[in-house]
């Protein structure tokens, strides 16, 4: 991590910030600003409490991740792309020749010269204890590689590298002693806690932080069949992963700069959390793993890499855009008959997945949705991706122009052709993501498929259409784009008055045109949704529940099947079983001012 710090400077993409700056909240509201402004990456030398310095947003521009990973990032697509098809090394030898190397010479290894001894101890209370919002149960690692293995097998084939997001004080944790660990569904780790609940083995464990920056990468990255993080860690850093095994068992990555050893606790748990998570709202305070600390190591000259995270966009952004170049060419072997697939951001991941796929089936009659809705089954069937709340997938050929990453224009593409009285497709109890607390419970609630496919069969409109007349919980109206009508509505009770509301606003649009109107938003500001495309997807698809609150002009139910015959309605409004909304404090705002301020240090950065 320093040799990237050093690299990032010399190119001018790195500055230090040499006053002393407050863990607390503090050096997350300068991290923010400059990350909003697309600025450096920094260097906090300085961290009250702490004899340690901190690195962050490294990756805070996808131009700036590009050029971390520059001279490796190729080397690993080609190895992706002979995984999807080994059928390509005959087709281009020469572009694939390097390939295999690339791969074992990736393999993890054992440490030869590092040991123990050549590692400093420290404690927990002397990290930077960074606490990015208000509300935070307490300081938490933000970038963590948390490193298990099974019972009995010291395979590092067989390790599991996650990135979980761990409390270090705060709750009930005894400082320097306990640590708690959040892992949601679907997480390997869950795995081998499962495997160890079986057994009186002791579940040890370990947490990097820092190191090459693809450390932390490949902790997040969803790792093809048969391929472990740490090789990938490998082929991404252009070097093994290295590590060794303390006196104590536990294994330490011979190149973190910290690294905390310790024991997970079978049969109890204790209460972590709320954190500002990346949804842009508080995860909230559950009952969770912790960790008994043994010890805790650092390296010579260590950095404390650390982001912060919150409303999408943010510098986890970044892990998003690399995943999809360098996982683009396995998707057609995962998902046979997708083209495109893209979790968009900026609604935070999982609420919204939309998708491209192929339309074969019936090629011969009328094109409607057939294949596609077997491809999106595939998608809630597999993996992370079962954590979409809301599916769109639209039929590869309909258009030359359409792509998944081009949001605006493909929910334009989309309104154009959805059918509402055919292409709703609900799956209702069912498991979302831990984040989302749109659902009935804590991950619980629903999802929907919307597939489209053929030629348009409405002109959207432009302009707010003329209603007749509107509710009286209805006080303002604007349009989010092309077809997309957003309405201010009184704030959200209870569901049995919303379904009145709904009734009585659907029996007043009715009585007007609205030909040109796909989709109506109903939420607490119409202004804010159609201020920006970004405010429209995060405010209506991260409170939402699709069986819960999506309602329609003229709805049916027909032989099970639910639709509607004019625009769909989408109730956004904040419930009050939903989690605050990440809010910075006004106090620390001002302080940072100050540090922006002319005469301040970071005075003309943004």
């Amino acid at each position: 991590m320093r040799q990237c710090a050093d690299d990032l400077e010399k190119s001018g993409q790195l500055i230090r910030i040499k006053t002393e700056v407050d863990p607390n909240l503090e050096i997350a509201e300068i991290h923010r600003r400059i990350f909003d402004a697309k600025g450096p990456a920094l260097l906090f030398e300085k961290i009250k409490g702490s004899p340690f310095q901190a690195i962050s947003n490294i990756y805070g521009t996808y131009d700036r991740t590009d050029f971390i990973f520059r001279k490796t990032l190729d080397k690993v697509k080609k190895v992706t792309e002979l995984k999807a098809d080994p059928a390509n090394f005959f087709k281009n030898p020469l572009r694939y020749a390097s390939a295999p190397f690339t791969a074992l010479t990736a393999l993890p290894r054992k440490a030869i010269f590092s040991k123990p001894s050549k590692y400093g101890q420290t404690t927990i209370d002397q990290l930077p204890l960074i606490k990015s919002w208000p509300m935070d149960g307490g300081a938490f690692v933000t970038l963590p590689q948390v490193f298990t293995l099974p019972p009995d097998n010291d395979s590092m084939m067989q390790s599991n590298l996650g990135m979980y997001r761990i409390q270090l004080s705060g709750n009930e944790y005894s400082l320097n002693e306990e640590i708690g660990l959040h892992y949601q569904i679907h997480r390997g780790i869950g795995v081998h806690h499962e495997a160890y609940n079986r057994t009186d083995k002791p579940f040890k464990a370990s947490i990097f932080i820092g190191g090459p920056p693809s450390h932390a990468f490949s902790a997040i990255m969803p790792m093809p069949e048969g391929l472990s993080e740490l090789t990938f860690a490998g082929m991404l850093a252009g070097r093994s992963f290295r590590y060794f095994k303390d006196n104590q068992g536990h294994i330490v990555s011979a190149d973190a700069d910290f690294v905390i050893t310790g024991t997970i606790q079978k049969g109890i748990k204790k209460p972590e959390g709320p954190f500002g998570d990346h949804l842009g709202y508080y995860s909230l305070e559950h009952e969770f793993p912790f960790m008994k600390v043994d010890r805790v190591y650092h390296r010579k000259n260590p950095l404390w890499h650390f982001t912060v995270v919150g409303r999408p966009p943010q510098e986890d952004s970044s892990f998003g855009y690399l995943i999809h170049k360098l996982v683009e060419a396995l998707t057609p072997g995962e998902f046979p008959g997708l083209k495109e697939i893209n979790a968009v951001d900026a609604a935070g991941v999982h609420p919204l997945l939309i998708a491209i796929g192929s339309e074969r089936y019936m090629p011969f009659r009328e094109r409607k949705p057939e294949e596609i809705l077997t491809i999106a089954n595939r998608i809630l069937g597999s993996g992370q991706t079962s954590l979409a709340k809301f599916l769109f997938i639209a039929a590869d050929g309909d258009s030359d122009r359409l792509n998944t990453h081009d949001t605006g224009h493909y929910f334009e593409h989309f309104l154009e052709r959805v059918d509402w009285t055919r292409d709703l497709h609900f799956q209702t109890k069912t498991t979302i993501d831990t984040l989302d607390y749109s659902g009935t419970g804590w991950n619980a609630g629903s999802k929907v498929v919307i597939a489209c496919c053929g030629d348009p069969i409405r002109t959207l409109a432009t302009e707010k259409p003329t209603i007749e007349s509107l509710p009286t919980h209805i006080s303002g109206a604007a349009m989010v784009q092309k077809g997309i009508l957003a309405l201010s509505s009184s704030a959200f009770d209870n569901y049995v008055n919303a379904k009145t509301e709904m009734d009585t606003l659907d029996h007043h649009l009715r009585q007007s045109d609205l030909s040109g109107i796909a989709m109506v938003i109903v939420c607490d500001d119409a202004d804010f949704i159609a201020a920006t495309h970004n405010n429209y997807l995060w405010a209506t698809f991260t409170r939402a529940n699709p069986s819960h609150d999506i309602y329609g002009v003229d709805a049916f139910t027909e032989f099970k099947h639910w639709g509607c015959r004019g625009p769909i309605i989408i109730d956004a409004r904040i419930k009050p079983h939903h989690a605050p909304e990440l809010v910075t404090d006004p106090e620390i705002s001002d302080r940072v001012d100050r540090l922006f301020d002319k005469g301040g240090e970071l005075a003309g950065i943004i």
